[in-house]
């Protein structure tokens, strides 16, 4: 997807993909990461999600990347802090002591940039990406998170009945994409009414850890 697309998203708050509270995969299988207290996590293409309200309160210090900066405002109000703003090449880095949102195209971030991170949480990231982008994706996530295990999750449905975003993501385009990392299937759920209404659809939780 262009820039473009998710820019006029946001502007028009036709943001379908925001859930109101944190997500209740997260809450159920985040232990499986195994992180010791203060550990750093990352959340690629993080919007405004709660998921960060509820990590932030479990005493996790978190990096990000967003976008849109309409999102990246939206968050920081909703968490009553005031970031400081810096502007790093393309990148802006907006931070405070506990959270650090880098803000612009998530293929810019590098690794020196964004530090050391002890484990990736990816909701909504890489099912936002359509098939011809993926491959590109996978290969900056694993740039970028060195080791780190991902937590990850994904949607499968039927993709010729709907289009995307946010799209289908089988087994076998994790093992394609991934194929240095070993995959642990932690949960399935079945997204009740389907997704958006339309067609069946499951959720699937994912560890991914470096073979």
């Amino acid at each position: 997807m262009q820039p473009s697309f998710w820019h006029e998203r946001w502007a028009r708050e036709q943001i379908g993909f925001h859930e109101p509270a944190p997500n209740p995969l997260l809450i159920a299988h985040f232990d499986a990461l195994e992180l010791a207290p203060g550990a750093r996590l990352f959340l690629p293409l993080c919007g405004k999600t709660l998921d960060i309200d509820w990590l932030l309160s479990r005493g996790f210090n978190l990096a990000a990347s967003e976008l849109s900066a309409i999102a990246v405002t939206a968050l920081f109000e909703r968490l009553h802090m005031t970031p400081v703003v810096e502007r790093h090449g393309d990148l802006q880095r907006w931070h405070t002591p506990q959270l650090v949102v880098w803000v612009g195209d998530h293929f810019s971030l590098d690794p020196d940039s964004l530090g050391h991170v002890d484990a990736v949480y990816d909701r909504a990231a890489l099912i936002a990406m359509p098939p011809d982008m993926r491959t590109a994706y996978a290969a900056q996530m694993t740039r970028l998170a060195g080791d780190a295990p991902q937590l990850l999750v994904t949607l499968q449905y039927e993709q010729s009945r709907l289009d995307g975003p946010p799209f289908s993501v089988a087994e076998d385009d994790l093992r394609d994409l991934y194929p240095a990392h070993a995959r642990r299937l932690l949960a399935t759920v079945a997204i009740e009414g389907g997704l958006k209404g339309k067609v069946p659809a499951t959720e699937t939780v994912w560890m991914l850890a470096r073979a």
